[in-house]
């Protein structure tokens, strides 16, 4: 395969209204049947007047800013200083949202197309229709990427081609089935046309020739292709938020077995024996919050089924399905009249709570044995419907 890139000079400014196709088209009249056509999202946006008037400088231009962030924002992601990182009504991830004022008069800001692909699908067909060249379109924008310096052009629309090569189900030359293999070829095209198109070189369009044999026979499903899904996000918020959205669930820590039977542990094995509970997830739980509980505090973890069943008499799980397991917990010593011995004991059991819920174990407060000063934890796995984690 023979790759090139090639800027296309001469487009200029593009002011809202103006035909793209045609900016294009006479600017490139050597285009050809297959090329990929990378074109910048912000003539794109120009064209389709997604501008908005802002005030040129001074507190009224960053509220102002800060309003049409917020409009274009579905959900926040990360907060460093003035950097917002936010997820678009799109999908993407990214700085500002997109939101761009380089390359375009300061009482205006540049908002990201509304529909990346539908404009990739209009320029192509309008190319086609009027020009005579059957070409794939990328709408690209810049963006930067976790745990690494720097900036690259990535897709925000495709029409005309897959926005990506599956390489699942085939064989590598060394045997090795490929199970996972999936590549965003419109990402790497899009950062191809911008090392010929740059940022103050004002080239907002590029052509590359010799990837494509030939544009596809339809649009394709468009870069939404590119969105992962929020379930398979490993990464949904940015450090601070993620912390932050640990302790509001800390905070609202539900009974796990509120509303409902007591859950199994786990359930029993086929031959009826018990699986039992592993004590190494109850121990790590406890050495977290060793340095921060009242020192003395005693916590005694009972896994013993018949122990276990004794104790919950009628709310113990039916045989067959496992066990629940209790941890007693008792204060450092007599309570004699101090209420901030019991209060500082609660605060200490609720921390022990959020770490058992951090390790996948949740968790319900059930009274101590009789005469005994403390509480008990009634432990399950995994946690139950309302502990919400």
């Amino acid at each position: 395969m023979r790759l090139e890139v090639l800027p296309v000079l001469g487009i200029g400014d593009v002011t809202e209204g103006d035909d793209l196709s045609a900016l294009i088209a006479t600017a490139a009249p050597w285009l050809r049947d297959g090329d990929v056509l990378v074109v910048t999202s912000k003539i794109v946006s120009k064209a389709e007047g997604r501008l908005v008037e802002v005030p040129i400088d001074g507190p009224e231009r960053e509220a102002a800013r800060a309003e049409v962030l917020a409009g274009e924002t579905a959900r926040p992601v990360a907060r460093r200083g003035s950097t917002r990182i936010v997820q678009t009504h799109h999908g993407f991830v990214m700085a500002s949202a997109g939101i761009d004022a380089s390359n375009v008069d300061r009482s205006r800001l540049v908002l990201l197309p509304k529909d990346p692909d539908a404009s990739a699908r209009a320029l192509r067909a309008a190319i086609r229709e009027r020009h005579g060249a059957d070409v794939a379109v990328i709408i690209s924008d810049t963006m930067g990427r976790p745990w690494r310096n720097g900036l690259t052009d990535v897709a925000l629309g495709v029409a005309g081609m897959p926005a990506v090569r599956d390489h699942r189900g085939e064989v590598d030359p060394y045997g090795n089935k490929l199970n996972i293999t999936q590549m965003a070829v419109v990402d790497e095209l899009a950062g191809a046309g911008e090392l010929v198109k740059g940022k103050c070189d004002q080239v907002p369009v590029a052509v590359v020739r010799g990837y494509l044999g030939a544009a596809g026979p339809d649009d394709g499903l468009g870069a939404a292709a590119l969105v992962r899904n929020a379930e398979h996000d490993l990464f949904a918020l940015g450090t601070a938020e993620a912390r932050a959205d640990g302790l509001r669930a800390a905070a609202t820590l539900a009974e796990s077995t509120a509303g409902g039977p007591v859950p199994p542990v786990v359930p029993a094995v086929l031959d009826g024996t018990d699986a039992g509970l592993d004590s190494a997830v109850v121990d790590r739980a406890l050495r977290m919050v060793a340095g921060v509980v009242a020192p003395g505090t005693v916590w005694t973890l009972v896994t013993d089924d018949r122990r276990v069943r004794d104790r919950l008499g009628e709310s113990a799980p039916p045989q067959g399905y496992g066990t629940a397991a209790l941890l007693d917990c008792a204060p450092p010593g007599p309570a004699d009249g101090d209420p901030g011995v019991l209060i500082r004991f609660g605060a200490d059991l609720h921390r022990l709570r959020a770490a058992l819920a951090a390790e996948g174990l949740g968790s319900a407060v059930l009274p101590a044995p009789s005469g005994v000063l403390g509480a008990t934890l009634l432990l399950s796995y995994p946690p139950g419907p309302a502990a919400g984690l």
